[in-house]
């Protein structure tokens, strides 16, 4: 066994929950700095070129509204929790942050390929989408009640949320919205499964 494929020792420290607080704490911050900080904390393809790179990290952290927070913050309970408890503490650590780094390298190069020097990328939704991807595989039976009222299973979930990324990012609705960065948080979820633990996802999916 290579050291990629080397298990981490299984541990709980409570990763997920350690997120939420740094994400909350963020966000206060941002109302007290305004936009003094959140543009430093933001993916902004001029500013990473000028040397900003900290923030393919700290992008993931940082909210552009109280809306858009609770319902990342209310993902990564929902869905981290579990999944840390199953991954153990260290596993969920680097899947989290790599699969949202990637997520945001992706965004980036896409800006540059586009022109969109200007633009402003921010929050945790890469990552999680990427953490929502890793929780349907390794609970394929698990049932998620969307907006708290239409019952999916977990697998059925991801083909959802994939399709309504891939029909907002082909046809321009919703564009306030970083469509690809959630497709690339489940491509990367999707690759980092392949390579770290030598799992298709696609069978555990949909396997039954």
């Amino acid at each position: 066994m290579n050291i990629i494929n080397k298990p981490f020792v299984y541990k709980q420290y409570g990763v997920y929950c350690t997120f939420i607080v740094i994400n909350i704490i963020v966000f206060a911050a941002q109302q007290f700095l305004g936009d003094a900080l959140s543009i430093h904390l933001s993916i902004v393809p001029a500013l990473i070129l000028r040397g900003e790179l900290w923030t393919f990290v700290t992008y993931m952290f940082a909210h552009g509204s109280v809306s858009h927070i609770l319902f990342n913050m209310i993902a990564l309970f929902v869905f981290g929790k579990p999944l840390e408890e199953y991954m153990g503490s260290i596993e969920f650590l680097v899947y989290y942050l790599l699969t949202g780094i990637f997520a945001g390298i992706f965004s980036f190069g896409a800006y540059m390929l586009t022109g969109n020097l200007g633009c402003q990328l921010l929050g945790a939704s890469g990552a999680l989408f990427a953490v929502e991807l890793a929780y349907a595989v390794f609970f394929p039976n698990a049932v998620i009640y969307f907006w708290g009222i239409l019952p999916l299973r977990a697998p059925l979930m991801v083909m959802f949320f994939t399709s309504l990324e891939l029909f907002f990012s082909v046809t321009g609705l919703d564009a306030g919205v970083a469509h690809f960065t959630h497709l690339a948080g489940f491509l990367f979820g999707w690759l980092y499964f392949l390579v770290r633990f030598r799992i298709n996802p696609w069978k555990r999916l949909f396997s039954k």
